[in-house]
């Protein structure tokens, strides 16, 4: 409509020499790809069950994880993911991390498990990564939808249906999609080259300075 323009994404700009956490470094060295599993500010308090979940999820799904804390604080060993399990969550093959630049880690991802917010969303997309949507509220089953329908992302699972009977052989199972079916892959392939065309703070400043007269 007049006055709403959509001009696309416009990205942070990156500090000269930015590195990945050395750890994480290491364990992206380590092994294949792993699986990035992370809320945002979603899931607040609830950091103890969905480490655990995640953490069974991901092993059943035979891929190594990263889980990011949030706010929910995710981890993939501590003392209450473990305890909320039943067993012990630690292992080589899962790793919890903070804040990191998703521009330099999800390239070098096998998927990305996320709330489907629109930066996160963004950002799995022009890393040509296939998502697995867990959309929760506001924008986000919107993003989740069109990851879906463009084929870069396995239908969207209800951040919900985290907490019902089954959440942890659908996570599985979609974990286990994104990752095998190549299609995927190819899609957000696809989704990141016309990303790569888009200059998105050239056009804020356009619409700016139209509006400005």
């Amino acid at each position: 409509r007049p006055g709403l323009d959509v001009v696309g994404n416009w990205w942070p700009q990156v500090p000269p020499g930015a590195q990945l956490p050395v750890p994480l470094a290491e364990f992206l060295a380590a092994g294949p790809p792993p699986v990035f599993v992370g809320f945002g500010s979603m899931g607040h308090g609830e950091g103890g069950r969905l480490g655990a979940l995640a953490v069974r999820a991901l092993r059943r799904a035979g891929v190594r994880g990263v889980l990011q804390s949030g706010r929910a604080g995710l981890s993939a060993g501590d003392d209450v993911a473990g305890a909320l399990a039943g067993q012990d969550m630690a292992g080589d093959d899962m790793l919890t991390v903070g804040q990191v630049p998703h521009e330099f880690l999800f390239p070098r991802l096998a998927a990305v498990v996320h709330h489907a917010g629109a930066g996160t969303a963004s950002h799995a997309l022009r890393a040509g990564v296939p998502s697995v949507p867990v959309p929760v509220t506001a924008d986000q089953p919107f993003c989740a939808s069109r990851l879906a329908a463009v084929g870069a992302g396995t239908p969207p699972l209800p951040f919900a249906a985290l907490s019902q009977g089954g959440a942890e052989t659908r996570l599985a199972e979609a974990v286990r999609t994104a990752v095998r079916d190549p299609s995927l892959r190819r899609a957000a392939r696809r989704g990141a080259a016309v990303m790569d065309t888009e200059d998105g703070a050239g056009a804020v400043i356009g619409a700016v300075e139209a509006a400005g007269g």
